[in-house]
């Protein structure tokens, strides 16, 4: 099954420094029929004006994965992490027991990025953050592993049985991967691609399961991430 859910479909909140699109139900959108995909609860796709940002607010158990897409956000929480993470690099947050944090754009440019939260496998885990640099390039034509719950892959580690992958692809070409039936893919490009068959448009979000390949063919240069989960 691969349904599509149109950019233009999505929940919307224009908080004036903040225009943020819902893939899934949150904050003041709720559709029961979106409210997560297994076990992905939050696809929000975020801009956010420069010298801006969220204040400190609280988390627990729940893995939070962020994706920036252009300018940067720096993070700042109560177990004295700080860091910033740039357009195509990830940074992570096992919320576990508890913890405040704050994301904040200090650029003097507009930040895009994708906050992704997945359903912890551990909760009352101990809090961590993590940060790590990923070259756009080293993605061409073919997906890198950017985080998941394997621990000793290279990637960012989260507490959760799922995988963050990004590619970029030309237009023209097609990338694949494999796939479980059984678990939950969700893809977004920043393109136009049709996946196995299937057209999607920039931004749009892709729900797949029951697939035990996947196909996307690039109809314009697009930047992919996808979150395979159960």
């Amino acid at each position: 099954m691969i349904n599509i859910r149109k950019f233009d479909s999505l929940g919307h909140a224009d908080h004036g420094w903040l225009n943020a699109r819902h893939h899934f139900s949150f904050a003041d959108y709720h559709d029961p029929s979106r409210m997560s995909w297994g076990r992905i609860r939050v696809w929000n796709d975020d801009q956010i004006a420069a010298k801006s940002g969220f204040p400190p607010h609280p988390h627990r158990d729940m893995e939070i994965v962020t994706y920036v897409r252009t300018g940067a956000i720096t993070h700042q929480d109560s177990l004295g992490n700080k860091g910033r993470t740039a357009a195509g690099d990830v940074q992570v947050m096992s919320a576990g027991i508890g913890v405040m944090h704050a994301e904040y754009n200090l650029e003097d440019e507009q930040t895009t990025l994708f906050q992704i939260w997945i359903e912890t496998d551990k909760p009352n885990a101990s809090p961590s953050w993590g940060a790590k640099p990923f070259p756009k390039d080293s993605r061409e034509g073919a997906f890198q592993l950017l985080a998941s719950g394997a621990g000793d892959d290279g990637a960012l580690t989260i507490n959760a049985d799922a995988r963050v992958l990004g590619a970029t692809v030309k237009a023209g070409s097609t990338i694949a991967i494999d796939a479980d039936p059984d678990r939950h893919l969700y893809l977004v490009p920043s393109g136009r691609v049709r996946v196995n068959g299937i057209e999607a448009g920039p931004r749009d979000g892709i729900a797949i399961t029951g697939e035990a390949r996947v196909e996307i063919a690039a109809e314009d240069d697009s930047e992919l991430v996808l979150v395979d989960a159960r």
